[in-house]
């Protein structure tokens, strides 16, 4: 029988994600693995469950290893602990908790390890793009991933990083979808708060969210409405098309995580040696930076 490996998804609704589950799908097909894709709808506890029925499965149908990008901000240490000591491999998407380092030196016979997007890259190439729109004090409107997500907290680290004191910066937490933006960004215009910041560029995490941040403004601040736009993704038919539509201003080309780590899952079953602890794909911005149309000189100010 083939290998068998679980991927441990966050949320169908979202593009990127039902990318990275095609890429899996495909993946394993060209490898000769045995995969099953599981997507959480975004909340911990269905991961969680959804995990524990293949970690508590009897021995002949666990799989070789759990690929997961987690829903809860910790990693979901107890469930990775519960994962190896019954013998599974437990690699990571997108985040690397430091119980990583111990699980790796008390099981060097699994597959442990993490594969994910180089995420304060990401958030500088954001800020580069923001300054290129904008080249002195930005006033950026941040529309995040959730409150409790290392990729949005590196992502934000990345972008404060690139765009110095001299922005004036403020953040919103989203949930990655189009849907959730929306409401994000529409609760926060209904506050007084809003009425003293005007922004000059609008920057998104993921495309979908900067979609979602677009409409709420249509409807409720259409005075707005010739914002910059930028978004992350970059999927051909996704966030790409939109730059090339005129509805974002650039997004950022970040690669599926979930065929590279099934690629690694592959090696490691060929040659049973230990993963890398990290494996950072590196993301790249769509235009080049240097093709990002500059805003015109007090296009926003208000």
């Amino acid at each position: 029988m083939p290998a068998k490996a679980v991927v441990a998804l966050l949320n169908e609704e979202q593009e990127f994600q039902q990318v990275q589950a095609h890429d899996a799908r495909e993946t394993a097909r060209r490898l000769g693995l045995e995969v099953e894709v599981h997507f959480a709808q975004g909340h911990a506890v269905v991961q969680i469950q959804q995990l524990f029925k293949h970690i508590h499965a009897d021995a002949a149908s666990r799989p070789t290893a759990l690929v997961v990008e987690s829903a809860a901000g910790d990693g979901l240490e107890r469930v990775a602990r519960n994962a190896v000591k019954a013998g599974v491999g437990w690699i990571l998407v997108n985040v690397a908790p430091p119980y990583l380092d111990a699980l790796r030196k008390e099981y060097p016979e699994l597959p442990i390890g993490m594969v994910g997007s180089d995420q304060k890259e990401v958030g500088r190439i954001q800020g580069r793009q923001v300054l290129r729109l904008v080249a002195k004090q930005p006033r950026v409107l941040c529309v995040q991933g959730p409150a409790d997500s290392t990729v949005s907290h590196e992502r934000l680290a990345g972008l404060k990083e690139t765009l110095g004191e001299a922005a004036e910066l403020r953040t919103l937490n989203g949930d990655w979808t189009e849907a959730g933006a929306e409401r994000a960004v529409s609760a926060w215009l209904r506050l007084k708060t809003a009425e003293a910041f005007r922004p000059d560029v609008l920057a998104s995490q993921n495309d979908s969210m900067a979609i979602g941040a677009k409409k709420a403004l249509a409807r409720l601040h259409a005075d707005w409405g010739a914002l910059p736009f930028l978004g992350c993704d970059g999927l051909p038919q996704g966030g790409q098309k939109l730059v090339a539509a005129g509805e974002l201003a650039a997004t950022i080309v970040t690669r599926s995580n979930t065929g590279p780590a099934l690629e690694l899952l592959q090696r490691w079953l060929q040659e049973k040696r230990a993963l890398p602890r990290e494996l950072l794909i590196a993301p790249e911005s769509f235009p080049p930076v240097d093709k990002v149309a500059p805003r015109r000189s007090g296009a926003a100010r208000g």
